[in-house]
C-alpha cells in the first residue's frame, strides 16, 4: 500500500488531484484498516462525485458495538465524502449460513431491528439505502443468478473455500454445500450493486479480493476498491472479535448502563500492555472517532484528570502506567455510555422498536435448528397418499403400471408407483437434457420410445431444456447462445423422429427459473444449507465426472439446482438415466428431511454403451462411439460393421444392446435373415438364446440392427434435408465444437 500524501498531487494517469480531492481521499480511507489500492481510491474519487459503496450485514440476533458504532461512523465519514452507500440487508445469506435456524420471519425481524439502531444511534441516512437481498434479487434474477452462476464456474472449489472465514467458518470444518453457494453470491453482490467501494470488516477480505480476480478474468476494467475495517475485539482476553452467542465477549447496543459498567469493569485490561487490550481498542476504534478526544477523570492525587486528544499520547501514558486500567475503564464506560444512551431512550419511548426488540432478545442465537417456513415454502407438496398396501388396481391402472415401470432399469419404490397412477390420472413426469452438441441414439431413440410409453400410459412430461446446467458444466465452452441452438436442434429430432408431443412440454430451465425465481432460489438455498459438501460431491457423476477430479464451485451448485428442478416442476416421477440417480435420490432424501410424504419415484432407464469395447457409453466428443441421429444411412452401416460385437458372449456386447433397449421397444420384434431366409425374435430371451449358441452370428445381428436403426433415423434425416431451420441448426451444431 500507498501512503496518502498531505497535499495536492497527480495520478500515474496524469490527473490532477486537487487538495479538496486529497482531504476527501484521506477521509474515506480513514474508514479502512487496509486499502487496496490507494491510486484506484484516488482515481474513483477524482473522476466520480457520488461513487457507490457497498456494506452490508446478516441479521442474526442482537447487534453489539462493532457492528452498530464502526458502521455508523463508516457510513457518516464515507456520505460527508459524497459517497452513495448502499447497505445489504443479506437475509438469505443469514438464512443460508443458518442464522436464528434458518427462519426468515425472525431473520427479517433482527433486519428491522438492525435499522432502528442505526437510525436511533446517529446514521446519516440521507445517501444510504437498506436494500433487502431478497427483494433486490428477486427483482432482478435474470441478472444477478447467471453472475453467480459465472462466478461458480470459473473458480475452483478450493479457491471458493479459501473464503470460508467470512462466514465465521474455517477450510477444515464440516461445511453445507450452501457455504460455497454464499461465497459466490457474496462475489456477485457487489459488481450487481455497481459498487465502486467494498466497505466491510478485515473478515470478508478474501471474498472481494475474489470479486477483483473475478474482474481480471472477465477483462472487466473498472475493479471495486476494497475498504477492509478493523475488527473489534472481544471483552475477554483472547476473543480476536465480539460475539452475539457469548454475551460476555459484547456490549449490545440497548445495554442499560449498569450493564455496560459492569461489563467493561470486568473486560480484560492488563497494566502496561497495549497489545491485545480489548479496553484500549475500544478508545481507539470507537470514543477518538467519535468525540475527536477522550477525557479521563480522576482524583488530583492520581494525577488529576487529562483530556487526549491523540491515540498515541494514550499509548504512552498507558505503557508507562500514568494511566492505570481503573481509570481507563471508567473513562470508556462514561464515554460508551454517552453514546448508547439515544439508543436506549429510543427503544423505551418508540413501541415499534421496543416490540423489535423484545422479539430478538427472545430469539436463540443458533445455527443448528432447520426452518420450518421454508418446508412451505419450498415444497408444493399434494395431499399425502395413503400406502400401496392393500390397494386393489384395476386393470386399466395395472396396464399403466406396466407401460410406465417398463422404461426403468430400475424403480424406487414399485408400491408407490402402483399408488400414484392409481390416484393420479396424469402424473408428472420429469424428464431432461443439457443441450451439448449432436443427439446420438441413446438420446434420441430412447428419449422418444420413454416419452411415448408415458404419455400413452396419461402422463404429462415435462422435458427440461437444461440451458443454464450445460453453461455450469462448461458444455460448448459455456456459450448460451450455442447452447440455444443446440437445444432448438434437439427438439426438431425428437419431433422428426416420431415423439408424441400432445403431452410434453419443452421447457427452458433459464426462463423457467427467472420466472419462478422467488420460489427457486430459496429452494435450491435451503437444499444445499441441509447438504454437505461430501454428500454433493457424490453427485458429481450427474455432470460426468468422478469425485477425485479438480472441480469448480459451479459443480456444488449444479447438483443442488437440478434437486430443485424436480419440486419446481411438481414432478411425480423422475425419469432419467442411471447417471443421474444419485441426485434423484437426493430430492428424495430431503423430502424426509422435511417430512414431506409424496416424495418423487424414481424410473432410472439403462445407459446404453458406447460402439467400441469398454465404451460405458455413448460420447459427443468421440464420434466413433455413437451413431448419431441426423447420421446418413452409410455412416450407420460403417460404425455398426466395426463396432465390438464378439460371437456368443452377450455381456457387454453394444450391438445386442441396442437391439434390447431401441429395436425391440420401437418395433416389439427384431427380424433376422440368416441364409436367405427370416427369423422373427419377439423377446430378447430368444435373441439372447440363439445367440449364446451360435444360432445368430454377429454379423447377421449386425446387418439386421443396421436395416431397424436406419428405418427409425429415415424420417430425421428427410426432416434435416427438406426443412429449412432443421438444416440450418445441424449446419451450426455440426460446427460447434464439443468442448468443457
Amino acid at each position: 500500500m500507498e501512503n496518502a500524501p498531505t497535499q495536492a498531487s497527480s495520478l500515474a494517469s496524469g490527473l490532477q488531484i486537487s487538495e479538496e480531492g486529497e482531504q476527501r481521499f484521506n477521509l474515506v480511507k480513514s474508514v479502512g484498516e487496509q486499502c487496496t489500492h490507494d491510486d484506484e481510491l484516488r482515481e474513483l474519487l477524482a473522476k466520480k462525485a457520488a461513487p457507490v459503496c457497498y456494506d452490508g450485514f446478516e441479521p442474526s440476533g442482537r447487534m453489539h458495538i462493532a457492528q452498530g458504532l464502526m458502521k455508523i461512523m463508516s457510513v457518516n465519514k464515507l456520505t460527508s465524502a459524497g459517497c452513495r452507500v448502499k447497505i445489504w440487508i443479506a437475509d438469505w445469506f443469514a438464512y443460508m449460513n443458518n442464522k436464528l435456524g434458518g427462519d426468515l420471519k425472525k431473520i427479517r425481524v433482527v433486519g428491522e431491528y438492525f435499522k432502528e439502531i442505526f437510525q436511533a444511534a446517529g446514521m446519516n441516512c440521507e445517501n444510504v439505502e437498506f436494500l433487502w437481498s431478497s427483494e433486490e434479487i428477486n427483482a432482478r434474477g435474470d441478472e444477478y443468478w447467471p453472475l453467480v452462476m459465472d462466478i461458480a464456474c470459473r473458480n475452483s472449489l478450493a479457491k471458493i473455500k479459501r473464503c470460508m472465514p467470512i462466514m465465521g467458518h474455517s477450510e477444515a470444518e464440516e461445511l453445507s454445500a450452501a457455504h460455497i453457494l454464499y461465497v459466490c453470491m457474496q462475489c456477485a453482490d457487489t459488481l450487481f450493486l455497481e459498487a465502486d467501494i467494498c466497505q466491510l470488516g478485515m473478515d470478508q477480505e478474501t471474498v472481494n479480493l475474489l470479486a477483483r480476480d473475478y474482474c481480471d478474468d472477465i477483462n472487466r476494467g473498472n475493479k471495486p476498491v476494497i475498504l477492509s475495517h478493523h475488527m473489534l475485539r472481544g471483552l475477554q482476553q483472547g476473543q480476536t472479535k465480539m460475539s452475539k452467542s457469548d454475551p460476555s465477549s459484547a456490549i449490545f447496543m440497548e445495554d442499560e448502563e449498569a450493564e455496560v459498567n459492569v461489563k467493561i469493569k470486568k473486560a480484560y485490561c492488563p497494566p502496561g500492555i497495549v497489545e491485545g487490550n480489548p479496553c484500549v481498542e475500544y478508545v481507539r476504534y470507537i470514543i477518538l472517532p467519535w468525540f475527536n478526544e477522550f477525557t479521563v477523570e480522576r482524583d488530583e492525587k492520581y494525577g488529576g484528570s487529562k483530556t487526549y486528544k491523540s491515540y498515541e499520547d494514550i499509548v504512552t501514558d498507558y505503557e508507562s502506567n500514568v494511566l492505570h486500567p481503573k481509570d481507563l475503564k471508567d473513562a470508556l464506560s462514561k464515554a460508551l455510555n454517552k453514546i448508547l444512551q439515544p439508543v436506549r431512550d429510543h427503544f423505551k419511548t418508540n413501541s415499534r422498536a421496543k416490540n423489535l426488540l423484545k422479539q430478538v432478545k427472545g430469539y436463540k442465537i443458533t445455527r443448528t435448528a432447520l426452518s420450518k417456513e421454508m418446508e412451505a415454502l419450498s415444497v408444493n407438496a399434494p395431499n399425502p397418499a395413503s400406502s400401496a398396501a392393500g390397494l386393489q388396481l384395476s386393470e386399466e391402472v395395472e396396464n399403466k403400471y406396466n407401460i410406465v415401470r417398463s422404461i426403468g432399469e430400475e424403480c424406487i419404490q414399485e408400491d408407490e408407483l402402483k399408488n400414484l397412477l392409481a390416484k393420479k390420472p396424469t402424473p408428472i413426469c420429469y424428464d431432461g437434457f443439457e443441450p451439448s452438441g449432436r443427439m446420438h441414439i441413446a438420446q434420441g431413440v430412447m428419449k422418444v420410445t420413454n416419452v411415448n410409453k408415458l404419455t400413452t400410459a396419461g402422463c404429462q412430461v415435462k422435458i427440461w431444456i437444461a440451458d443454464w446446467f450445460a453453461q455450469l458444466n462448461n458444455k460448448l465452452g459455456g456459450d448460451l447462445e450455442r447452447i440455444k441452438v443446440v437445444g432448438e436442434y434437439f427438439k426438431e429430432i425428437w419431433q422428426a423422429g416420431g415423439m408424441n408431443t400432445d403431452k410434453v412440454s419443452f421447457l427452458w430451465a433459464s426462463d423457467e427459473i427467472n420466472g419462478r425465481g422467488g420460489k427457486y432460489w430459496p429452494l435450491v438455498m435451503d437444499i444445499a444449507r441441509r447438504n454437505n459438501l461430501r454428500r454433493i460431491l457424490r453427485c458429481g457423476q450427474i455432470m460426468g465426472r468422478s469425485e477425485t477430479e479438480v472441480l469448480s464451485a459451479a459443480q456444488i451448485l449444479y447438483p443442488c439446482m437440478q434437486c430443485a428442478d424436480i419440486f419446481l416442476l411438481e414432478a411425480d416421477i423422475c425419469q432419467l438415466g442411471m447417471d443421474q440417480r444419485k441426485v434423484n435420490m437426493l430430492a428424495r432424501e430431503y423430502c424426509d428431511d422435511i417430512k414431506r410424504k409424496n416424495k418423487p419415484i424414481i424410473l432410472s432407464h439403462h445407459m446404453l454403451p458406447g460402439l467400441q469395447q469398454g465404451q460405458e457409453k455413448m460420447s459427443k466428443s468421440n464420434p466413433s462411439s455413437a451413431i448419431f441421429m441426423e447420421d446418413e444411412e452409410a455412416d450407420v452401416n460403417e460404425k455398426i460393421s466395426k463396432a465390438y460385437c464378439p460371437a456368443r458372449i452377450v455381456e457387454g456386447n453394444p450391438c445386442l444392446e441396442y437391439v434390447k433397449y431401441l429395436v425391440l421397444p420401437r418395433f416389439n420384434e427384431f427380424t433376422v435373415e440368416t441364409d436367405g431366409s427370416n427369423k422373427t425374435f419377439k423377446s430378447f430371451e430368444d435373441i439372447v438364446a440363439d445367440y449364446e449358441n451360435g444360432a445368430l452370428a454377429p454379423e447377421d445381428l449386425k446387418k439386421a440392427l443396421v436395416k431397424a436403426l436406419n428405418i427409425m433415423l429415415q424420417p430425421v434425416r428427410d426432416h434435416f434435408k427438406t426443412n429449412d431451420r432443421a438444416k440450418n441448426l445441424l449446419e451450426q451444431v455440426k460446427a460447434f465444437r464439443v468442448t468443457r
